[in-house]
């Protein structure tokens, strides 16, 4: 049978969204939007302005093989190779978690320390744990004046990718990247302000219940932190204390499945106090935020 309908933009998002549909996305429209605002080389919001615009074939190709790999479970964030966090947008791949929106509570967390603390004789030093994407690290240097800070991960490829996301948003001059296990590979005298982190918190038998798009396609390494989920927490709590100054703090996000487990971590541990549990708009324990004594 002829097609006589021609495919609209509008006509492109709807059909796609009920593909998704069916093929099981929690975000079926907002994917079929990136997507198409992809193959048309636009801003998702155009879209909007160009729904009875017909689609040229160069698009339709484009579009169709995004939506072949979305369908096969390819994350959107991998397939444009971009996320937004904290209103930004960042260059993210394989090699790097995609930023989620619960990770900006440990910016706005460490701000609202910043606010709170009296400010230092010298710029504020703050060290970013397990960079990935540079995220914590690009946001705490646009939004905090004067900071030294130091974007930490043991992916060399990780740390490239956030080598150019500071670089893109002109903060590359106050960050400086080492590569290293966690906090071993800084110096113990360190006297940091503030050490903000996202460390890998998923248990090993929580990693095989999570979506098959995230165990097939996200950095394994970057997600799971021990059989329980608490180890690699368990080993930067102490590294943190001894080289934080009195008074500086540990933030870091969790899992609200071993919030408690993280806050009695912090508790058994002499050199911090003040341990909070910050929910997220689900009201769920997202972040965990501690003063070194």
């Amino acid at each position: 049978m002829q097609e006589t309908e021609p495919w609209t933009i509008q006509r492109l998002l709807e059909w796609t969204t009920g593909y998704f549909l069916e093929h099981g996305s929690d975000s079926a429209r907002l994917d079929a939007e990136v997507l198409l605002a992809e193959a048309c080389s636009c801003n998702r919001i155009d879209l909007y302005t160009r729904f009875d615009e017909v689609a040229e074939e160069t698009v339709k190709v484009a579009f169709r093989e995004l939506v072949r790999r979305r369908a096969d479970g390819m994350p959107v964030a991998y397939l444009v190779g971009h996320r937004e966090f904290y209103s930004l947008n960042f260059r993210i791949t394989p090699d790097v978690l995609i930023p989620r929106p619960e990770t900006e509570f440990v910016v706005i967390t460490l701000l609202d320390l910043i606010k709170e603390t009296p400010k230092p004789d010298g710029p504020l030093r703050i060290a970013d744990v397990g960079t990935g994407s540079g995220i914590l690290a690009v946001c705490a240097a646009l939004n905090v004046e004067g900071a030294q800070i130091t974007a930490i991960d043991c992916s060399d490829a990780a740390l490239e990718i956030a080598r150019y996301n500071a670089k893109h948003h002109e903060v590359d001059s106050a960050i400086e990247f080492v590569s290293s296990d966690l906090l071993s590979g800084f110096p113990d005298s360190a006297e940091l302000d503030f050490v903000i982190s996202n460390p890998p918190y998923v248990s090993e038998n929580e990693y095989h219940e999570l979506d098959a798009s995230v165990r097939q396609h996200e950095p394994r390494e970057a997600l799971v932190g021990g059989p329980t989920g608490t180890e690699v927490i368990a080993r930067l709590i102490p590294q943190s204390a001894q080289r934080l100054k009195s008074g500086g703090w540990l933030i870091m996000e969790i899992s609200p499945m071993i919030a408690n487990n993280v806050a009695d971590l912090f508790r058994i541990n002499e050199r911090f106090q003040d341990v909070e549990l910050i929910k997220d708009l689900a009201q769920h324990p997202r972040v965990v935020k501690a003063r070194k004594v």
